[in-house]
């Protein structure tokens, strides 16, 4: 199935409040190629095959279903490390969008990202994030999932 993915990402500088209250997934991913981006991931109980086009604001973006076996296959087959995440779905007062906070472990632990995906580019544009999301780094493509899963942590987040 393919959509075009519009998304804005965030460092935050710390945990936001209540967030165990929020609903959560576990997932673990790697990545099969990074230049196209090619991913498999397990998200809770779902197996799904990615490709990603170019792009960091907006991309072109096809998902798979998997069984769990073929997911395991493949695992094995890729590069880098493999990420290890919760995805915590944060609605945002006041507006119709959802925030997706992610909380790193294994290798990337101590990483915090906050995406918001967008129905088109002028939305993404006329968004005005919360104080809690920090410095924005959508344009910065150490902080995509492929780049770390091949980079690890960029050298300001190490610590």
């Amino acid at each position: 199935m393919e959509h075009i993915e519009i998304e804005r990402k965030f460092l935050p500088p710390a945990l936001p409040d209540g967030l165990e209250h929020y609903p959560h997934k576990e997932f673990l991913q790697g990545y099969l190629s990074t230049s196209p981006t090619v991913r498999v991931r397990r998200e809770g109980e779902a197996y799904v095959l990615t490709y990603k086009g170019s792009g960091l604001l907006k991309r072109e973006e096809y998902n798979l279903p998997l069984t769990a076996e073929s997911f395991a296959h493949l695992l094995e087959k890729c590069d880098g490390l493999r990420i290890r995440k919760t995805r915590y779905l944060i609605p945002l007062p006041g507006t119709a969008y959802t925030a997706e906070f992610d909380r790193f472990q294994g290798e990337l632990a101590g990483l915090l990202l906050v995406e918001v995906e967008f129905p088109d580019e002028a939305s993404a544009r006329a968004f005005t994030p919360p104080a809690w999301f920090g410095r924005e780094v959508t344009g910065d493509p150490r902080y995509q999932n492929s780049s770390l899963s091949r980079f690890g942590l960029p050298g300001e987040e190490k610590a």
